[in-house]
């Protein structure tokens, strides 16, 4: 957004028809790309029996809004297993371990967090 542009509030798209499509449909349904943002989003679905590795994300706390379908999420050092189902909302603070698993109707979510700044370009030193 420039200093010219207004901050409108506005609806972005509807989550029931994103995930509305076959559950063997995967990957990223719909990102954020609103210039002047200062958060990133996402939709993206696993289909059936795939799977996030385990990871951790070092310096971003994400939330997660499971939107459609089941599976779990293995958190922790551990790799501990806890159920998700539509309507799950997770925290998932920077550091933390984390990886997702999709059940038999597939998982479908959306995740926020700040946004990352761009890569620069600097002096090698």
């Amino acid at each position: 957004m420039t200093g010219e542009e207004e901050a409108v509030p506005r609806v972005l798209g509807d989550i029931t028809a994103l995930t509305d499509t076959s559950p063997d449909v995967g990957g990223v349904l719909w990102k954020l790309t609103e210039s002047g943002r200062q958060l990133d989003a996402n939709v993206v679905r696993l289909s059936p029996g795939r799977h996030v590795a385990p990871h951790a994300e070092p310096d971003l706390d994400v939330l997660l809004l499971v939107v459609s379908g089941d599976g779990f999420v293995a958190a922790g050092p551990d790799g501990e297993k806890q159920p998700l189902s539509t309507g799950a909302l997770l925290w998932l603070p920077h550091g933390s371990t984390r990886g997702l698993t999709a059940g038999d109707d597939g998982l479908a979510y959306l995740t926020v967090h700040r946004r990352r700044p761009g890569m620069r370009i600097g002096r090698a030193r």
